[in-house]
């Protein structure tokens, strides 16, 4: 098997165990197990809960390093069960639900202005892009501040992609959360919410991104004047 056939094959682990852990298991726990002759309404949610959570661990030791959003995305689902064991309100759900893409859009826009933007890290990293070609490309014609400019274009790109999902995200927990918390009602919307989350906002986000990844993309073969496929790593 060549390497990149490995590459590939946990690119495709990856994305199904994300869907699996993540998405598929925590709603069918939510969605059947939540009435009180099964788990109910608790146990239903912490059950759910733990595959996420698992997951993201799991994750973390098998890539060796910390992984920002992987830690973002457990505290995510940690403050998701609090709120919902705690039978808070369902707006401090939507809330959450809100204000974590957009702290990360805000973080986007801040860190351009930084040695290392963020949106290197989202769509520009080093398993895409070989650096070391493209730098020396850029050096060559003295085109270091202008691809920096176009690196800041695409940053208001992606942080709209995420000011998008910070919106649908508190939409769709506040059209779906309508049940009084700690009933079996709210954890079957709860499941529902989860479900719904992948069409409804990570479609929207993903045309975003990739529109943003185009653009650099066609941006490095004008600036530098060759093939984009002189700087993308090949696995």
């Amino acid at each position: 098997m060549t390497s990149t056939n490995q590459s590939n094959q946990k690119q495709n682990q990856g994305f199904f165990g994300n869907l699996a852990f993540n998405i598929v298991i925590p709603v069918v726990i939510m969605s059947y197990t939540s009435s009180d002759d099964l788990l109910g309404p608790a146990w239903s949610i912490v059950a759910a809960l733990i595959f996420p959570v698992g997951y993201g661990f799991w994750d973390l030791k098998q890539s060796g390093k910390v992984n920002g959003f992987s830690i973002l995305g457990i505290i995510s689902v940690l403050l998701t069960g609090g709120i919902s064991l705690l039978k808070l309100p369902a707006e401090y759900i939507a809330i959450k639900e809100a204000a974590i893409p957009a702290l990360i859009g805000i973080a986007v826009l801040i860190t351009q202005y930084t040695k290392k933007p963020l949106v290197k890290m989202l769509i520009l990293n080093d398993q895409i892009i070989n650096w070391n070609a493209l730098n020396d490309a850029l050096a060559r014609k003295g085109k270091e501040r202008e691809f920096r400019r176009k690196v800041a274009n695409s940053s208001y790109i992606v942080a709209a992609s995420f000011f998008v999902s910070s919106a649908l995200n508190y939409i769709l927990a506040k059209v779906i959360l309508v049940s009084e918390p700690g009933t079996t009602a709210y954890t079957e919307e709860l499941g529902r919410m989860t479900a719904l989350s992948y069409p409804v906002i990570v479609i929207p986000s993903m045309i975003l991104l990739v529109t943003a990844l185009w653009y650099l993309f066609s941006q490095i073969g004008k600036i530098t004047g060759e093939d984009l496929d002189n700087f993308l790593n090949h696995q």
